[in-house]
């Protein structure tokens, strides 16, 4: 497939994207406001401008430390940080404020990213992850501004995707990239094997280890209040299927777990759906929206935003979604900051080195299945000796692998001085 091709199918695509928006929204009404945006409808900005896109709330998340420096470093430049979800925008709104700008980002189509680069004229882009938008990345090339693909990864499955259906789009991309920094070692060895010049590419290590994360603390005292004292499962960011999974091998294993499971969707729209799952099962659930006291029911459904962080700090066993289903897993390096101990399932390729790397160090524990995790929270219940160690040596890793932000700002200073 070529960049035309490419074009055309999107083109052909946008009514059933903008359709895919307005169907997301019966259930998210915040996914139809601002649409506008994504098609490149947007106020021009005055000021000089660096723009970074983090998809969702995960990317941005990891992304604070990176942006505080480039505010420290650049106060003359505004920094606009794009997004996809309204999730993330939230997240983004909540964090900075006014602080930094915000904006959706737009469809990858020429006239769209056109008119969108045309009225921020950005002195450079930031690209998180594996945002390879060719369309995007052709026309910030063509206007000659620096892009720098950064914290980028690239796992073995995308890798073959991207041979097998699209491998001349992709190394054009790539090559108009002006640097690729990976996470590690492994992604720089597929960027370059998918065709990206090898002087593109430099490994910077992974931002996430830079994250200084902290729960609020009046918050985490509330939450402490309607939960009591009990010992605390956080299930967080799970998906579709993953929490019958979960219901089912507690039922199972109920006599053996004295302990509050708290279970967080990953998505919003998912949160009356896991609450209904709950009462199937006849279990006692409150939401935690409910702002009910929890001391004697079975679970908590976590579905307030902006939370996280506490109900990781209130935790005494954290287990991360998407690895029991094939999403490919959710970031550990939170609960790894607050030496917590980490448990997830069997599909976490989104996260292979960083898992490989804890489960080595004795750092998390790896379950096959849901019955399999409940047998380890079992275990690390009553073992506390257990559970502490892995948090320590979970927390000693996160600690070990920091650096990775100072390293970008290095390659940013080559396009901005």
């Amino acid at each position: 497939m070529n960049r035309t091709l490419y074009s055309l199918v999107g083109y052909l695509l946008l009514p059933i994207l903008i359709i895919r928006l307005l169907v997301k929204s019966i259930k998210a009404p915040e996914y139809r406001q601002r649409i506008s945006e994504r098609l490149g409808f947007i106020d021009s900005i005055p000021v000089p401008v660096i723009w970074i896109h983090c998809v969702s709330v995960g990317e941005f998340r990891a992304s604070i430390t990176l942006i505080d420096e480039l505010i420290g470093q650049y106060p003359n430049h505004r920094i606009l940080v794009s997004s996809t979800t309204p999730t993330g925008s939230n997240a983004i709104n909540q964090h900075y404020g006014k602080e930094v700008l915000h904006l959706y980002f737009p469809f990858d189509l020429g006239f769209v990213v056109s008119r969108y680069i045309n009225k921020i004229k950005p002195d450079l882009c930031l690209l998180m992850e594996t945002e390879i938008w060719p369309n995007l990345i052709h026309a910030l090339n063509k206007n000659d501004i620096p892009i720098l693909l950064v914290n980028a990864r690239l796992s073995q499955r995308s890798l073959e995707k991207y041979k097998k259906f699209a491998p001349k789009l992709a190394q054009h991309a790539l090559n108009k990239l002006n640097i690729i920094a990976t996470q590690n070692q492994n992604s720089a060895n597929r960027f370059i094997e998918l065709g990206a010049n090898a002087d593109k590419v430099v490994m910077a290590g992974n931002i996430k280890f830079d994250q200084n994360p902290g729960a609020d603390k009046v918050l985490t005292k509330k939450l402490k209040t309607l939960i009591g004292k009990r010992k605390v499962v956080v299930f967080a960011s799970t998906h579709k299927g993953e929490e019958q999974q979960i219901i089912s091998a507690y039922l199972k294993q109920k006599n053996a777990i004295d302990a509050l499971l708290v279970i967080i969707p990953r998505h919003p729209e998912r949160f009356n759906e896991v609450y209904k799952l709950a009462q199937k099962h006849s279990l006692n659930v409150i939401k935690r929206s409910s702002n009910k006291a929890c001391q004697d029911c079975e679970l908590l459904l976590g579905d307030s935003m902006g939370e996280m962080m506490s109900y990781f700090e209130l935790a005494d066993i954290v287990f991360m979604g998407g690895s029991l289903n094939n999403t490919g897993g959710h970031n550990m390096l939170e609960p790894a900051a607050l030496s917590k101990p980490i448990l997830f399932g069997p599909n976490v390729f989104n996260f292979a080195e960083i898992s490989s790397d804890l489960l080595e160090q004795h750092g998390a524990i790896q379950a096959s299945n849901a019955e399999d995790l409940f047998n380890s929270i079992a275990t690390l219940l009553t073992d506390t000796k257990v559970a502490k160690a892995l948090g320590l040596n979970a927390n000693q890793y996160f600690q070990s692998k920091q650096g990775a932000v100072d390293k970008l700002i290095e390659q940013v200073r080559l396009f901005l001085h």
